[in-house]
């Protein structure tokens, strides 16, 4: 990936989640972009987000910012200034939700504590 691209991906990232979150404070409080993938061509992008709440709630979050997602463009395009501004796709980032899971798994184990501590080797005396 070159440092255009990457550049560009922030860039973009930093605005969408503005956007969201000064124009549609009350519907996008629990969403936060945690990723953006633009191709290098600057068509696509993939924007991937992570919703607080359980799988209902994050999937009625997606579809309604599916809905947005053409005012969200014309708003980023009055920000930035691109050769061609990208049609968004928006995702579920499974990172997140895999971590959130191995959270849970570890949180189930409990605290590590060792029953007794560590002996250590006593050296060998020479006779």
């Amino acid at each position: 990936m070159s440092n255009r691209t990457i550049r560009v991906n922030e860039l973009v990232q930093r605005e969408l989640s503005d956007i969201l979150h000064r124009h549609f404070q009350t519907e996008a409080v629990t969403i936060t972009i945690t990723d953006v993938k633009v191709s290098p061509d600057l068509h696509d992008a993939r924007v991937f987000i992570n919703v607080i709440g359980d799988a209902d709630t994050a999937e009625k979050k997606l579809r309604w910012l599916r809905t947005k997602a053409v005012e969200i463009r014309q708003e980023l395009g009055r920000r930035i200034v691109l050769k061609f501004l990208p049609k968004f796709e928006y995702v579920l980032d499974q990172g997140a939700i895999r971590g959130e899971r191995t959270r849970q798994l570890i949180d189930e184990l409990g605290p590590m504590t060792p029953d007794e501590p560590e002996k250590k080797p006593e050296p060998e005396k020479a006779p």
